[in-house]
């Protein structure tokens, strides 16, 4: 009989890690760290032997180094991590058709027409486990519940490689002890808030008036984890989604903006973002440009264009002028954390109708001289691409920008167009 328990979050463990050492079978059971090294870089990843010391994605090698002498680092084989990602997904296909993959190494699945073909969802649950370490060789866990947040809090608390079920009914019981970091949306700093306030475990959070939440942590974010904490989640599991948006983001630590750094910055972005509109044969309107003051406080500004664009330059152009806008307003002084750069309102756009040169030029309208000369020099740039490789050609600021931070092939692995 059916449990009720029937989306699952299927989540594969430390995945970039994991798979250096499917690759290399001397890497298994010992610290690992994709990325960086022990004079400098960034970490990427880490496998769990190299958690187990402290060391995390996105923290300095050399750091890194110090917490874990015995850690190894390895370079990152990226065309490997997407396809034994999709080998995965072919595996969770094989059980239901209902799966909604959300990154490179987690999906939701909607099982609840296929219990009368393998048993109830615990049984499928096992069953994806099996077939994936079987098939593929990764260690992936699952959770099943009745909503989607539980499914993925079900999966968080099953790592490492192990399976949770929380079956109807319970769902209190499960997650009033859990922290509440565990809260999907909940970040570090938003934890220290509530923490500051007694409240650092899901079941206090939800004994909590949404009013009071809302307080701490602003209106719609408040309102949502509220939400969350008592399991009211009414999202369901979509298979093919069109994409509404295509952005990325880069972090910057802390510093005081300047014309020559956010220009590389948004350089670099626009041009990770124009790539892909362009690969998946779109353009968009919307230009939106989100900058994160230190204190986490994020500002966003959006501009709409007459026509969908796709082209590196305009895409900076545009984001260039929305950033120094919100820098403006932000108080004198203010130090920025993070760019990020997307594009929504989209269209297709396989080429550009040209017009006739009957005003002024617009660089901003596709159709212009400007805009399709613009458009013809990433087209060539797209194809070199292609052919040599990422790195082979760039506009200058982007290029100096990539060489400077995380791999691209990463970032593009790690972002998924909602």
């Amino acid at each position: 009989m059916d449990s009720g328990a029937t989306i699952l979050h299927a989540d594969l463990d430390a995945f970039y890690a994991s798979v250096e050492q499917l690759l290399d079978p001397a890497l298994r059971g010992r610290p690992v760290a994709v990325g960086g090294g022990p004079t400098g870089g960034v970490v990427l990843a880490a496998s769990y032997e190299a958690k187990a010391y402290g060391v995390q994605g996105g923290m300095p090698g050399w750091r890194a180094a110090r917490l874990c002498p015995e850690l190894v680092f390895v370079g990152g084989h990226f065309g490997e991590y997407r396809r034994l990602g999709d080998d995965v997904m072919a595996v969770l296909a094989d059980v239901t058709p209902v799966v909604q993959r959300i990154s490179i190494d987690e999906a939701f699945l909607d099982v609840s027409g296929a219990t009368h073909l393998f048993g109830p969802p615990a049984a499928i649950g096992a069953m994806i486990r099996e077939r994936v370490r079987a098939q593929v060789g990764l260690p992936i866990s699952v959770g099943a519940a009745r909503t989607k947040h539980l499914a993925k809090i079900a999966s968080q608390v099953a790592k490492p490689d192990g399976l949770v079920v929380v079956e109807p009914g319970s769902e209190r019981d499960f997650l009033d002890p859990l922290p509440v970091g565990l809260v999907w949306g909940v970040g570090p700093v938003n934890a220290q808030r509530l923490a500051d306030r007694g409240i650092r475990t899901i079941g206090e959070l939800a004994a909590t008036p949404s009013s009071a939440v809302e307080r701490i942590l602003g209106h719609a974010v408040g309102r949502k984890l509220s939400a969350m904490a008592h399991d009211e989640d009414p999202r369901r599991v979509h298979t093919v989604q069109r994409a509404r948006s295509v952005g990325a983001q880069s972090a910057l630590g802390r510093r005081r903006p300047d014309v020559a750094s956010v220009r590389a910055v948004l350089a670099h972005l626009a041009d990770r973002v124009s790539r892909r509109l362009r690969d998946k044969g779109l353009a968009g309107r919307t230009i939106t440009v989100r900058v994160r003051f230190v204190g986490m406080q994020s500002v966003t500004r959006s501009r709409t264009l007459a026509q969908p664009v796709a082209t590196t330059l305009t895409l900076t152009e545009v984001a260039e002028r929305l950033v120094w806008s919100a820098v403006d307003d932000a108080p004198r002084g203010s130090e920025i954390t993070l760019l990020a750069v997307s594009v929504s309102n989209l269209a297709d756009q396989r080429a550009i109708q040209l017009e006739l040169d009957l005003r002024p030029d617009e660089p901003w309208r596709p159709g212009s001289a400007t805009g399709a000369a613009r458009r013809a020099v990433d087209g060539s740039m797209d194809r070199i691409r292609s052919r040599f490789g990422g790195d082979a050609v760039g506009y200058g600021a982007a290029v100096l920008r990539a060489r400077s931070g995380v791999p691209d092939e990463f970032r593009e692995l790690a972002e998924h167009d909602l």
